[in-house]
């Protein structure tokens, strides 16, 4: 399948409880939805490492993880793979870890943070170390140390596994909310308000007169993790209300700013050389944006050198895309351009991460393994199921370790689903028995009695159509009024009594 064929969206707003997974270009109105949450969805995530596996939080305090099937949806989809319950208030943060498989971090508006382990189901660590609302959280490029936004205005580098705040720092005096980001080789880069005072002058009865004002100026920082409080670099960008959202590029260290409502894309280049961050240009389209998202490496066609495409949500509804090309004359693969990116596997399992091993994220050439086929990559490994295995209490008695056994890891659904590749080794599941000759006579009684119902409910829906059609036709086409005759009673036929009592299928 293609990585990211379908586009991402969440509509809080347009479907109640409800996101949309819908593929490039014009859909119908009544295209599927995956709608199993009870309150507007706040924030989604595609999981890194499994292409057709998607996390969403709402405001109903639940995390769902979808299974998305190959080509996208065919119907509307309710029930997702497992549900993540931990948050007392709305979840508007969810985010994968970069090198761990089925690790997902959320926090919700209770201000506490849960790292899952998405394939049994439970909670591995929660950190209680923000005294207001999280803004934004961010993992470095190994997965160790994890960076957060407050509305207290600090910015934090934690150690999740130890739940120690290493360091932390006011980030922006404005009361607008910041974002922060992990740069590839450590740098923090930073994004938010400060508030200044602007002498306005104004001429009242032909006299002058000053008036001070108080203006939201949007800047971004560089920092380094060891001294968070002195920014390397502080640059003020414009004035505005709108709140910037930072998307990095690890292998070219461009780094792209977008803010909600504006109606342009800033990106930047980051070098070890003073200023260390460098201006290159400014993206302008006429409308505002209401939401943004970024395809990754993976998802770029080469061909054209493109580097970045982005899908920007407008305030009318519209989806834009959005590509970034370099100009070449060269048609031959631009080796410059397109380093080793992020790849589709997991360096590290659940546990190992949980028990202190870090590793560099896995790479991949795209040279080498991705195909081009109609400007996207196509992934060479098969679609992989998410699996998810409650473990077993192990306080409980005998009797209720059974109960586990045939519990699902949620009361939303009640079945596992097999995985291959998805899930840790500690969680893989024993090879299940091979069924008796009894249960398959009894599963293909099934699957015939089945089959007979569908043929029966085809059968009165064409019957039903063509009833309407009748009755229609004779609605549309008045006919003739014949001259009033004598009407002769026919004798009464006791034999048709039989079918006026005849259900309408029975013949």
């Amino acid at each position: 399948m293609r990585v990211y064929d379908f586009l991402r969206s969440s509509c809080p707003n347009i479907e109640y409880g409800s996101c949309t997974i819908r593929p490039v270009g014009r859909i119908s109105p009544d295209h599927p939805l995956v709608g199993g949450h009870k309150g507007p969805v706040l924030d989604i995530a595609w999981c890194p490492h499994n292409d057709n596996v998607i996390a969403s939080g709402s405001e109903d305090c639940v995390v769902k993880v979808w299974q998305i099937p190959d080509g996208g949806l065919s119907r509307t989809l309710t029930e997702p793979v497992v549900d993540l319950v931990y948050h007392q208030r709305r979840v508007g943060l969810v985010l994968w870890h970069p090198t761990a498989q089925n690790v997902l971090l959320t926090a919700g508006s209770d201000n506490q943070i849960a790292i899952w382990n998405v394939g049994t189901g439970e909670v591995l660590l929660t950190l209680d170390c923000h005294p207001d609302l999280i803004y934004s959280a961010c993992w470095n490029w190994t997965g160790s140390k994890l960076l957060t936004t407050c509305r207290d205005k600090k910015i934090r580098i934690i150690d999740p596994r130890k739940g120690e705040v290493e360091a932390e720092a006011i980030a922006h005096e404005g009361s607008k909310a910041s974002r922060a980001i992990f740069l590839k080789h450590g740098l923090v880069f930073t994004t938010g308000q400060v508030h200044s005072l602007h002498t306005i002058v104004f001429l009242k009865f032909k006299l002058p007169f000053e008036k001070f004002s108080r203006m939201s100026e949007r800047q971004y920082t560089l920092r380094t993790p060891d001294a968070l409080a002195e920014p390397i670099v502080t640059v003020e960008i414009d004035t505005s209300n709108g709140v910037m959202f930072p998307l990095y590029d690890p292998d070219t260290n461009l780094i792209y700013l977008c803010g909600k409502g504006d109606s342009v894309i800033r990106y930047f280049e980051v070098t070890p050389e003073p200023p260390f961050v460098h201006y290159i240009n400014t993206y302008q389209t006429p409308d505002p944006q209401r939401g943004i998202g970024m395809m990754p490496k993976r998802g770029c066609d080469v061909a054209t050198c493109e580097i970045a495409k982005f899908y920007r949500l407008n305030n009318s509804g519209l989806c834009q895309v959005i590509s970034m090309t370099v100009p070449r004359k060269s048609e031959l693969f631009q080796e410059d351009l397109y380093p080793d990116t992020l790849s589709d596997e997991a360096s590290l399992t659940a546990d190992e991460w949980l028990a202190g091993e870090d590793a560099e994220p896995c790479t991949m050439s795209l040279k080498e393994r991705a195909l081009v086929v109609q400007g996207g990559y196509v992934s060479g490994r098969a679609a992989q199921q998410l699996h998810v295995t409650k473990k077993a209490n192990a306080l409980a008695g005998a009797k209720e370790r059974e109960k586990d056994k045939d519990r699902s890891p949620t009361p939303a659904h009640k079945k596992e689903v097999d995985s291959a590749g998805g899930t840790p080794a500690s969680a893989t599941p024993p090879p299940a028995a091979p069924p008796s000759a009894a249960v398959e006579k009894q599963f293909q009684d099934l699957a015939d009695e089945i089959r007979k119902l569908k043929s029966v409910i085809v059968k009165q829906e064409n019957r039903i159509r063509a009833l309407e059609a009748a009755v229609k036709a004779s609605i549309l086409t008045p006919s003739p009024q014949p001259s009033p005759q004598p009407v002769s009673t026919p004798p009464p036929n006791h034999e048709n009594d039989n079918d006026q009592h005849m259900a309408p299928d029975e013949v």
